[in-house]
C-alpha cells in the first residue's frame, strides 16, 4: 500500500467570510503530478447584490481549471473569451506566454444571491509549450464523461481514468475526477498515473481501511493500486498526472526559471501582457 501524506492547508479570508483553503503549493509538498496551485473556495452563500469580483490580472507559464459543485463564474478574458461556468461544466484557460482575465458572479446570480463552492486549480506546462499561444476551452457538463458504478458517480474532468478521457485537451498526462460516493460504496484506484492525491470535501472517504480526514489533500507516496471505501455520502477529487519538475511560483506566474518571472513582471508593470475587452481596471503588480 502507498504511503499518505496528508496535508490540512490553510484558510484565507477573502473578505465578507468568503473564505478560500489553500492546500498547494504547502511547504510539505509543492505539486502533485502536474498540478501546482489548489484552492478549495467556499461554501459560502452570498445575498442578492453581493458576489466575487476577481480583476482583470496576467497569468504566464500555466493552465487554470475551474471546477464547480455550487454557483456560477463569468470568465472573460484578452483573448476575447466571455464564458459563464455553472456546475458540472469544465472551464481551462491556456497561459502559455500570457493572458489576462477576470472572474465574476455573473448578472442574474448577482441579483438573486448565490452558494459557491468549487475548485480552482493551476497546472504547470512543459517547458516546450510554456512558451505557446494563450488560449481558453469550455465544456459544457453534457460533454464531460459520467461513469455510474455500484454507488459511486465519477466525472472525468480532464485527463483519463478509470478506462474514459475527457474531452479537454491538456499538454500533459493528467488525472483530474470529481467522485461522489453512496455510504457503503468503494472504488479502485490503479497506479497508471505517475503521481495521485484525493481530497474529500466530507468526512467518511477510507483508504484501504485508514478514515482521511475530509478538506484535506492526500497525497499518495509510490506505486500500486489502492481501494476507496465511504462510510457516508461524500464527495471527492482525485487528482494527479505526470511530474512536470520544480517550478518557481510568483503571484499569478508560473516558470522554469526566475528570469522569466522577472520578465512577466516588467511586462504587467507596462501593460503588454493584454486586456479584457469592455474592462477598464485591474489587479495592479504586488509590491512584494
Amino acid at each position: 500500500m502507498p504511503g499518505v501524506l496528508s496535508i490540512a492547508g490553510r484558510d484565507h479570508d477573502l473578505g465578507g467570510g468568503f473564505v478560500v483553503r489553500r492546500l498547494l503549493p504547502h511547504a510539505k509538498r509543492r505539486s502533485v503530478g502536474p498540478f501546482v496551485f489548489l484552492d478549495h473556495m467556499g461554501s459560502h452563500g452570498f445575498p442578492p447584490g453581493q458576489g466575487i469580483d476577481v480583476r482583470p490580472h496576467p497569468h504566464i507559464g500555466l493552465s487554470t481549471l475551474t471546477w464547480l459543485w455550487d454557483g456560477a463564474l463569468m470568465h472573460r478574458d484578452s483573448v476575447g473569451s466571455v464564458q459563464a461556468i455553472r456546475p458540472g461544466d469544465v472551464n481551462w484557460m491556456t497561459a502559455g506566454r500570457g493572458i489576462v482575465h477576470s472572474e465574476r458572479t455573473p448578472d442574474a446570480e448577482r441579483a438573486s444571491g448565490q452558494r459557491v463552492e468549487g475548485l480552482q486549480t493551476w497546472l504547470a506546462m512543459p517547458e516546450s509549450e510554456a512558451e505557446a499561444a494563450p488560449s481558453f476551452q469550455h465544456v459544457p457538463a453534457a460533454d464531460v464523461p459520467i461513469l455510474h458504478r455500484d454507488g459511486v458517480d465519477i466525472a472525468i474532468v480532464a485527463g483519463h481514468a478509470f478506462g474514459q478521457r475527457s474531452p479537454v485537451r491538456t499538454c500533459v498526462d493528467t488525472l483530474y475526477a470529481s467522485v461522489r460516493f453512496a455510504p457503503g460504496a468503494f472504488l479502485d484506484l490503479d497506479d497508471e498515473h505517475e503521481e495521485r492525491a484525493v481530497y474529500p470535501l466530507e468526512d467518511g472517504l477510507v483508504l484501504d481501511g485508514e478514515p482521511l480526514a475530509a478538506r484535506q489533500l492526500h497525497v499518495l507516496s509510490g506505486r500500486g493500486d489502492v481501494r476507496f471505501a465511504s462510510t457516508a455520502p461524500l464527495r471527492a477529487m482525485l487528482l494527479g498526472g505526470t511530474s512536470l519538475g520544480p517550478r518557481v511560483l510568483w503571484w499569478n506566474f508560473v516558470a522554469t526559471t526566475r528570469e522569466r518571472i522577472e520578465q512577466a513582471k516588467v511586462d504587467w508593470a507596462a501593460q503588454t501582457l493584454g486586456t479584457v475587452p469592455g474592462e477598464s481596471e485591474f489587479i495592479p503588480l504586488p509590491e512584494r
